[in-house]
């Protein structure tokens, strides 16, 4: 395969949001806490986020630091940093992401350094800031990102074999309508609010084509901590 094994790890609620209210029961919380065994039993290479989650996790909306000239930058990829145990990749097609250094600590997994997918919309600004923090970048697309011509070139350029997209409904959504998720794997937690505005797992979005529902078939379902339940699912391939 030329790409990563693909899977798609979630904490939910009953009523399949990711985020909103829920997220402070303890019945949340042992959901995140079987997360984090969860994301250890796939032991990723990379994982993937949205500028959005990214934001709200990580650069915590501050603004990137940019010239106020910048000379013209080639429009190719950029390879800081190889070999690493752990890398972060963020779907960024404007460029918009602050960051601070290049690579992130979460949840006592190992320092995961920074990998930006980018758009020919990104300015040349941005790309001599990410050059100056040594932070590697794909050009995957003109107006929107590509997400089958990114994961190929994760595994050409940084020989990620197992990528986790963890992302907002959105992303996980262009994901799965590119066909790109093995493997989908949630863990529920006995708990629902029933906000019709916080986002699900997969929400798709009007500028994009839209090929279909997604099937799936199971793979196991475990009861674990408090009433969660982690289910494994399969992508069911047409053939």
């Amino acid at each position: 395969m030329d790409r990563p094994y693909i899977v798609c790890l979630m904490s939910t609620s009953l009523d399949g949001k990711i985020t909103g209210s829920y997220m402070d029961t303890p019945e949340a919380e042992s959901s995140f806490e079987e997360y984090e065994r969860a994301n250890q039993f796939y032991q990723p290479q990379a994982w993937i986020n949205g500028r959005v989650t990214v934001d709200e996790n990580f650069t915590f909306y501050e603004k990137p630091d940019l010239a106020a000239e910048a000379a013209p930058i080639p429009h190719e990829d950029h390879v800081a940093l190889t070999g690493q145990e752990n890398y972060l990749v963020a779907a960024d097609p404007s460029g918009r992401l602050g960051w601070k250094q290049n690579y992130v600590e979460y949840a006592g997994r190992p320092k995961a350094y920074v990998i930006e997918l980018l758009t020919e919309q990104v300015s040349d600004a941005y790309l001599a800031f990410l050059q100056e923090m040594q932070i590697s970048y794909l050009f995957v697309g003109k107006d929107t990102l590509d997400f089958t011509l990114a994961v190929q070139k994760l595994k050409k350029l940084f020989g990620i074999e197992k990528l986790k997209l963890s992302g907002g409904g959105i992303l996980n959504w262009s994901f799965a309508n590119e066909g790109l998720i093995d493997e989908l794997s949630l863990i529920v937690a006995p708990v629902a609010d029933g906000d019709p505005n916080t986002p699900t797992v997969f929400e798709r979005s009007k500028k994009l084509p839209y090929h279909g529902p997604v099937r799936f078939t199971l793979k196991s379902a475990e009861p674990v901590k408090d009433g969660c339940v982690w289910l494994r699912y399969l992508a069911k391939r047409d053939v």
